[in-house]
């Protein structure tokens, strides 16, 4: 079945009005229980215990539902089912059917609430990175308190985000992080953080793990220790990350790595993975640069276009070549996927890049940027911003719920629309799956809506204009 076949029967099967209409009856709260009904409906889809007979009847609708769409995805509904046995897997499952309800069936995919959230939590940070985004060193003076903290996991958990990744600043040496992760990880929320690596002891790597930390993202900025060093501002830094690095391997937490490419390292990009595949790591992550906070400072570091296309394939041939997950940020890396295998092989998010049908079909959903369409992020001291490298505050929780500023903020709305982007990006073919960062745009132009500069495409429209 060819993608826009699976689109079309998508469409067909999730998206009718009898399919709707019981989608918002099952949305509703369950009288009978905690949750709504499909939650409920879900925990029966699972195999779990549901004693009410509405709720079972609702669970075989919906078991039916599912059924049908694996066999069309041409995937395995009984792994399916093991996947989603996750709380956090079935709280995402439960936002896509949410948005569905609400919104119908829309590309890009419109949601109730993000995926996921990148908590900024301390401006506190013990390394001075050239590229910090947020210019960390010492923690803000209306930093959230700890009580303040576990309200907004309260806020992220009863609008539905199913993830939480901590970032900072340096989020492992503030006191309040193991108390918030255990309480977000309580919840059913799946559990990361962004880290430099460098306090992570074994016994460390076992608190986080206890306190339920799923995955970890330990960044390095070369495979060459004093390099890396050098970038971060503190001697030992690149030893004390690697170290880390190994220790959450060790305990059995899933890690990656994250480099963020920049002319300095952009091609050392295969050594990265040589190196990450001897560490026993999952995945390793190359991030876009975006000239904001401290990057600004060194913006001439930049990939080129033509650097930026480059570096992607080379991205790319590892990711299909490789047994490590190889990934990057730049949006860019699903047009590059698509067009290097003829329409096979696709990147719908910087987690994954597969030629599946389901990847393929998924990525016209939800692919491409995601600032404030899919995640958001949230500083700390509750400001909430479209993405961490866009510093454009569109509320705070602590005058807003997060619910509130998600559905009505102006600029969230905006993003969410991709033909409203100025070309190339708004007329781009590949705009549903790729779109350009945001990020990148604004940083450049001071517009969310503007080409992205680093794409090979922006070059080409320019020249064709001049």
């Amino acid at each position: 079945m060819s993608v826009k076949s699976l689109l079309r029967t998508t469409r067909l099967v999730l998206g009718n009005r009898l399919s709707r209409f019981l989608l918002n009856r099952m949305i509703s709260p369950c009288p009978h229980g905690r949750g709504t009904r499909l939650n409920h409906a879900l925990d029966y889809v699972v195999g779990g215990e549901v004693p009410l007979s509405l709720c079972r009847v609702e669970g075989w609708a919906l078991k039916s539902v599912m059924s049908i769409m694996t066999k069309i995805m041409k995937a395995d509904f009984e792994v399916f089912k093991e996947y989603a046995k996750d709380p956090s897997v079935r709280k995402g499952l439960v936002l896509v059917l949410k948005g569905i309800a609400k919104y119908g069936i829309t590309v890009p995919q419109k949601l109730p609430a993000p995926f996921f959230i990148v908590w900024n939590f301390t401006n506190m940070c013990n390394l001075r990175c050239k590229h910090c985004y947020q210019s960390a060193d010492k923690p803000l003076p209306d930093e959230l308190t700890l009580d303040e903290k576990l309200t907004v996991v309260d806020e992220l958990d009863k609008a539905g985000v199913p993830a939480i990744a901590f970032s900072g600043g340096e989020p492992l040496i503030h006191p309040h992080f193991l108390p918030v992760a255990r309480e977000a990880s309580s919840r059913g929320m799946y559990v990361a953080v962004a880290t430099n690596g460098t306090v992570i002891t074994r016994d460390y790597a076992k608190k986080l793990k206890e306190a339920g930390v799923q995955y970890v993202e330990v960044s390095l900025d070369s495979p060459k220790p004093e390099k890396h060093d050098e970038f971060r501002g503190v001697r030992g830094s690149w030893e004390r990350a690697v170290e880390g690095v190994r220790n959450c391997v060790e305990e059995g937490i899933v890690t990656g790595v994250a480099m963020t490419m920049t002319k300095a390292n952009y091609h050392e990009i295969e050594e990265m993975v040589d190196l990450c595949e001897g560490l026993g790591v999952k995945r390793v992550i190359f991030f876009n640069f975006i000239p904001t906070g401290r990057g600004a400072d060194i913006a001439s570091w930049d990939l080129s276009p033509d650097e930026r296309e480059g570096a992607l394939k080379t991205i790319y041939r590892l990711a299909v070549s490789r047994k490590i997950e190889v990934v990057s940020t730049a949006p860019q890396l699903a047009r590059v996927a698509l067009q290097e295998s003829s329409g096979r092989v696709v990147a719908p998010t910087h987690f994954v890049v597969g030629a599946d049908p389901g990847t393929l079909a998924l990525a016209e959903f939800i692919g491409g940027c995601g600032a404030g369409r899919i995640y958001a992020a949230v500083e700390p001291n509750g400001d909430v911003t479209p993405c961490v490298f866009m510093p454009i505050k569109v509320g705070n929780l602590r005058e807003q719920s997060f619910e509130e500023i998600w559905s009505s903020s102006p600029l969230l709305l905006q993003l969410r629309d991709r033909d409203s982007f100025e070309e190339p990006c708004g007329k781009c073919n590949y705009r549903y799956v790729c779109g350009g960062c945001r990020a990148r745009a604004y940083a450049y132009t001071g517009c969310v809506t503007a080409p992205d500069p680093g794409c090979v495409n922006f070059k080409l429209a320019k020249s064709v204009q001049s």
